[in-house]
């Protein structure tokens, strides 16, 4: 992935795009620090999404944690650390 100052990405940002669309990929930089990241649009796939939810509430009526709560098992795996 290129890293391109922020100046030169207002400067040249039609020729940026049209690289972008190409598939290219650039992280803009501020003073030489990451400060945004400029990517080809993907359009969400909805049917997947909603696939993947449907399975993880199929998953979760399968599995418990046995009464425990997620803070109890925080609570319990960081008195066992150390």
């Amino acid at each position: 992935m290129s890293r391109i100052g922020i100046f030169e990405a207002r400067t040249h940002l039609p020729r940026l795009l049209r690289r972008v669309e190409a598939g290219e990929r650039f992280v803009i930089t501020r003073h030489n620090r990451p400060v945004a990241e400029l990517i080809p649009f993907q359009a969400r796939d909805t049917t997947r999404i909603r696939a993947a939810i449907e399975d993880l509430k199929a998953f979760q009526k399968t599995h418990s944690l046995g009464g425990l709560s997620i803070r109890d098992m925080i609570k319990e795996g960081r008195s066992q650390v150390g």
